[in-house]
């Protein structure tokens, strides 16, 4: 059973160089006017996101032994 989706490709496929990329052309433009943007989160949603995990580190301590590990 051919899809609508089939059908559209076999017509693009039919169409020459020039129209192809002037159908993709209006295409993209189609999408970026009709297509609602997503909602942007904001960094400051991230505040104290993990800090569960640091919870009982000495921050200097957790440093030191990075920047000895970069040595070995």
């Amino acid at each position: 059973m051919e899809t609508s989706y089939d059908k559209i490709l076999k017509s693009v496929e039919s169409l020459n160089r020039a129209e192809q990329l002037r159908l993709l052309c209006e295409l993209a433009e189609y999408l970026r006017a009709n297509v609602p943007s997503e909602a942007h989160t904001s960094i400051l949603e991230l505040q104290g996101l993990g800090k569960d995990i640091w919870h009982g580190l000495d921050a200097q301590e957790y440093m030191n032994r990075e920047r000895t590990s970069w040595n070995e």
